[in-house]
């Protein structure tokens, strides 16, 4: 069975409470991790003892905002389109991902999932050496992407086929506030002469994001270059707290097969969808161990075969 088939099998009535959205759940969950990052954020602007210890714990929390920011491109995690909109925004700013750009990346994404010359996750390839490996995970790559999309956009310049040649002013128009935004924020840290940015956003972006690296490339890295979402895009069966933090992306294969569903019924079709599933992991860390020891072969994408009962 395919992503179409299983999708063609349930009910009206099972579409509809899968792709019922809640402010509720949205805003419970905002709260959590917004709350979280304020937390640690606050213990860190006051120096409390070993403070630099929370630097890490504080990167992970906000480079996870992607997993926010990417459920708001499919505006999922609220019933109220201002709602998404602004978690969309503020998601972005934090990881400087600009949200209108990336939700028309994400989409194509989407349309042509491991589909070579098509998905645009593709035009950098899976890292297949350990060189690959380390520098994927170092975060640099993403960095030195983001700056130029970001610097390319302002400029007027964008030409992603993705992006719709009408769209490309209002993307421009977004490269320029985000960037007005950040020079804002300088502007008033110089004034204030207070480091604080630097030590609750800054550098805890860049210790947190080799963390995001290694959950991403758990999405698709290793899998079949198929049009069946079933094959090509791994669910990985991490912990609560993993789920929690990610808004239950790590249900990936089913997130690609149901876009629409919102992310706290994920679950639920999980466990509608789990006997169809071919490629599925018991964790991050298992996954990277099976990654890793390939990574000096010229170990390559095939059909999955289903996993073993």
């Amino acid at each position: 069975m395919d992503h179409r088939q299983f999708l063609a099998s349930l009910s009206p009535e099972q579409c509809r409470d899968l792709t019922e959205k809640s402010d509720r759940r949205g805003l419970a969950q905002l709260a959590l991790h917004w709350g979280a990052i304020l937390l640690v954020g606050g213990l860190i602007a006051a120096r409390v003892p070993f403070w630099p210890l929370l630097l890490p714990l504080q990167g992970v929390l906000l480079v996870f905002l992607f997993t926010l920011l990417h459920e708001a491109s499919h505006q999922t995690p609220f019933r109220a389109p201002w709602l998404n909109m602004l978690a969309a925004w503020s998601s972005g700013l934090v990881i400087g991902l600009p949200p209108r750009w990336f939700r028309y990346f994400h989409f194509a994404h989407h349309r042509f999932t491991q589909i070579p010359g098509k998905d645009p996750e593709l035009a950098e390839p899976k890292p297949e050496s350990w060189a690959q490996y380390l520098t994927y995970v170092s975060g640099i790559p993403v960095w030195i992407s983001h700056a130029r999309a970001l610097a390319r956009n302002a400029a007027g310049r964008c030409t992603d086929d993705y992006v719709p040649a009408a769209r490309r002013d209002a993307v421009r128009d977004e490269a320029r506030i985000m960037i007005g935004v950040y020079m804002a924020l300088l502007t008033l840290s110089l004034a204030l002469g207070t480091p604080v940015l630097v030590f609750v956003w800054l550098l805890p972006m860049l210790l947190g994001q080799p963390f995001l690296r290694l959950y991403l490339l758990a999405e698709h890295g290793r899998c079949a270059y198929v049009a069946n979402m079933l094959e090509n895009t791994r669910t990985t069966l991490s912990n609560r707290l993993v789920r929690r933090l990610a808004w239950n992306m790590p249900y990936h294969a089913e997130h690609h097969s149901y876009p629409t569903v919102p992310f706290h019924r994920l679950p639920d079709l999980h466990r509608l969808i789990a006997p169809h599933l071919a490629v599925t992991e018991a964790g991050y860390a298992s996954f990277h161990a099976r990654y890793a020891p390939d990574l000096n072969g010229s170990a390559a994408p095939a059909r999955a075969e289903p996993p073993a009962p």
